[in-house]
């Protein structure tokens, strides 16, 4: 497994000196930001309703996750969330995509949920060389963030369905009830916003104004759907071959302008209009803001089984400058990492 450097958020060590020294004096070790820590998260275990854990394959919920050196703080407490919010979080098996399989994160994760089952796959970015185009936003373009369009190939045979999550979400309900959704007969499930422009996440020019891709709707009613919250039939995916569809309109975005984000709209231009609508209370999205500037955003009115940061603005960046956001403040409570400082004065 190859190294990645973490980044690593500490408090501004201006006026601190006095402080320092003490820790010196008392031969205290401050971790240095290579090496991020994280508290141990509580032992989950089923409930008495529950039959059978994770080891049954026909009760096994299998939630896929990238997993990041810069998201690695979100990541951890979306799993903690999880986990505290399931009736039985021995049920839950965790499928981490990761470009660099780390050691050390491999530890962090295993000492912070010693009792976690998971698995992590290294997704090889040759996947989409030359097929990544330009965004408006450079995290957008990380090769990690295609991963989701294969995890059919990268998934065992059998694991036939599976919840993607990204990993600037938090579930306060349990993740079951989305597991358990009916997906009558499609391949993917997730909330559908069809009061949102639809059509501004295609060019004018390149796309709409081609007849021949202007077609593309034909027949379907699409709707707008954020990909960082999704049911997957895995199985119906592989057989109707989905991957290579996607990637076919990867293939035209090198040659046509015809959208401005990553891996979201061509997914859409597969599937908007055909999947299976969700509550939108599992996907409580938008809360980092818009692409560009990541401004504050308050919630949407309605119930809420997931919050989601999507946007450039995230949580544990915000609270880290002195600057959170309102919603930040329920990320907060799931937060497992431990600053440097806050590491020194525990000691």
């Amino acid at each position: 497994m190859a190294f990645w450097k973490h980044r690593y958020h500490c408090f501004p060590i201006l006026g601190l000196l006095p402080l320092l020294l003490l820790l010196h004096a008392v031969a205290i070790r401050v971790p240095t930001p290579s090496s991020p820590s994280f508290r141990e998260a509580p032992a989950f275990r089923n409930g008495d309703s529950c039959t059978s854990s994770h080891h049954n394959s026909s009760t096994a919920i299998h939630i896929v996750m990238p997993l990041d050196t810069n998201y690695i703080r979100g990541t951890m407490a979306a799993i903690l969330s999880i986990l505290q919010h399931s009736t039985c979080p021995e049920n839950a098996f965790f499928h981490f995509l990761t470009i660099n399989s780390d050691p050390q994160i491999l530890s962090i994760i295993k000492s912070t949920f010693p009792y976690l089952a998971f698995t992590m796959y290294r997704f090889d970015p040759n996947r989409v060389r030359g097929k990544i185009s330009k965004s408006i936003r450079q995290a957008l373009d990380q090769p990690l963030n295609y991963a989701r369009i294969y995890i059919s190939d990268i998934l065992p045979q059998g694991v036939g369905r599976a919840i993607y999550l990204d990993s600037d979400i938090i579930v306060v309900d349990d993740v079951a009830k989305l597991w358990a959704v009916d997906m009558e007969d499609k391949v993917l499930a997730a909330p559908e916003y069809c009061q949102a422009n639809f059509s501004s996440y295609f060019t004018d020019q390149a796309f709409w104004s081609d007849p021949v891709l202007a077609r593309t709707f034909k027949g379907r009613r699409p709707c707008y759907f954020n990909t960082g919250v999704m049911v997957v039939d895995v199985d119906k995916w592989r057989k109707g071959g989905y991957t290579e569809k996607v990637e076919e309109w990867m293939r035209i975005q090198k040659h046509k302008r015809i959208y401005h984000l990553g891996s979201l709209p061509p997914i859409l231009l597969v599937f908007a209009g055909n999947i299976k609508a969700v509550d939108h209370r599992w996907n409580q999205h938008g809360l980092g803001g818009d692409n560009l500037e990541g401004k504050c955003r308050g919630l949407h009115p309605g119930p809420i089984s997931l919050l989601h940061w999507s946007g450039k603005g995230k949580p544990w960046l915000r609270m880290d400058a002195r600057k959170p956001c309102s919603v930040d403040l329920l990320w907060a409570p799931y937060d497992l990492y431990r600053s440097s400082t806050v590491l020194a004065l525990e000691d």
